[in-house]
Parts: structure tokens; sequence; C-alpha cells
């Protein structure tokens, strides 16, 4: 396994694309989350708004950075035919996509945390003067913000998976940013209750995304930690799928 994280990595790393979609994904995310922080104030008589999950917003956007990322460190290969060299020197091919499965989810551990560390120390400084009370760095919003990073891994794993299994660039990212956005979308115009409501509940956005709440968590569909397992699912099944067929097809 060492072999093969030591090719992967040589090759993620001299992507020309990497390191400017990390930084993208820093700057996107802290600056849609300050935005967001901005633009909501506070009543005096009480607020209804959740301040981790504005001061955490811009995670919707970091995430189509990451699933670009995701489906570049994989796709590139099989558009220009690379892939076959890289399974010639290491045939293990559920190896290969293991290891770089350790090392996208590495890296976007490590640029997502730098960016929630970001997002969740200015956003609640944008909403104080705002409104909103003086932010509190407690059990919930530590745990909204480290599930935030751990959504992110979980984005990047998920648009591996497709990208593994679909091929196509633009095929990959089209139907990771449907799943993304467009999948909640269509959840809000869905008129029955029920249905909507069990939609939210194995949406990967919606599901994963209440890992961030801190009040009114009994009105949640889903918990916290179990709506990050939705996505966790998401993301087992998408490269598991992936997987499998990189293992039967030719490349």
């Amino acid at each position: 396994m060492r072999r093969h994280l030591h090719a992967e990595w040589t090759k993620l790393r001299t992507l020309p694309g990497t390191g400017p979609l990390l930084l993208a994904l820093v700057a996107v995310t802290v600056t849609v989350s300050v935005v967001a922080a901005a633009v909501v104030s506070c009543a005096p008589a009480g607020c209804g708004h959740d301040p981790a999950r504005i001061s955490l917003f811009g995670i919707q956007a970091g995430q189509a950075v990451v699933a670009v990322l995701a489906v570049t460190a994989i796709s590139g290969e099989f558009g220009t035919g690379m892939i076959r060299t890289t399974l010639a020197a290491m045939p293990h091919r559920m190896a290969v996509l293991a290891a770089k499965a350790v090392l996208l989810a590495g890296l976007t551990l490590a640029a997502g945390g730098v960016a929630v560390l970001g997002s969740a120390l200015a956003g609640p400084r944008v909403l104080l003067g705002n409104g909103f009370p003086p932010p509190a760095y407690d059990g919930p919003m530590v745990r909204a913000a480290f599930g935030s990073v751990l959504y992110l891994a979980l984005v990047a794993l998920l648009s591996l998976g497709v990208a593994t299994a679909v091929r196509d660039s633009a095929a990959a990212i089209g139907v990771v940013l449907g799943l993304l956005y467009l999948f909640p979308a269509v959840i809000l115009m869905i008129p029955d209750p029920d249905l909507a409501e069990l939609l939210w509940q194995i949406s990967p956005t919606t599901a994963g995304l209440s890992i961030q709440a801190t009040t009114r968590l009994s009105a949640l569909p889903l918990g916290p930690w179990a709506g990050l397992g939705v996505l966790a699912a998401w993301a087992a099944a998408a490269l598991l799928t992936g997987g499998l067929l990189l293992r039967a097809r030719d490349a």
C-alpha cells in the first residue's frame, strides 16, 4: 500500500489544479460564510436563526470545489489514457482507488479544517454586530464545526466514487452537483409532506448538513450524526460501485 500511496501522492500533488482548488475551497467557504452572516440580523425580541448554520453556510459553496477536486483526481487519467499506465504498474485496482481515496480525504480534511476554522471564527464575529448573542464555542458548536469538516471529506469520497464509475469529467461533475444541489431543490417542490420528509432523510446534502444544527434538534427528521451517516452511506456506495466497475471494465 505504501507504493500505491507514494505513486498517487506524486500524481495528485503535481496536478496543476490541486493547489488552486484547495486554496479556492478555503477562500470560497470563508467568504460565503462571512457574507451569509452579514446579511442576517437578529431582532431584539429573539432570533429564529441557528448561528452555527449561518457561520458555516459557506460549506454549501465549498462542497462544489471539493467535488471538482475529487473528480479531476481520477477522471483526467481516464481522459488521457494514463490510467492504463497506472494499472500496468499497479495492477491491484482496488488498492489504487483506495490510495486515491485516502490521499484525497486527507487533503480535504486539511483544507476543510482551515476553511471551517476561518468560518467558525469570522462568522460569529459578524453575527455579533447584527444583534446575535456572543458566540458560545461549546459542545454543539464544536460538533457542528468538526462535522462540517467530515462532511467535506465525505463529499470528496462520494465524488471520487462517481467519477470512477462514470469516467467522464463533465458527466461526473454533473451527477455530483445534481445530488448536492438539485436534489434538495426538488425536495422543496414536493407538495406531500411525508414524501418530502423521506426524501430529506435520504438526500446526501440535507441529511448530511444536519450535522451543523445546534438549535431545535427535535424538529429535524434525522439527528445530526445520523444525517452525516446518510452521506457516509452514499460515499461508501459510490466508492464500492466505482471500485467494482474499475475491476470489471477494461481500462
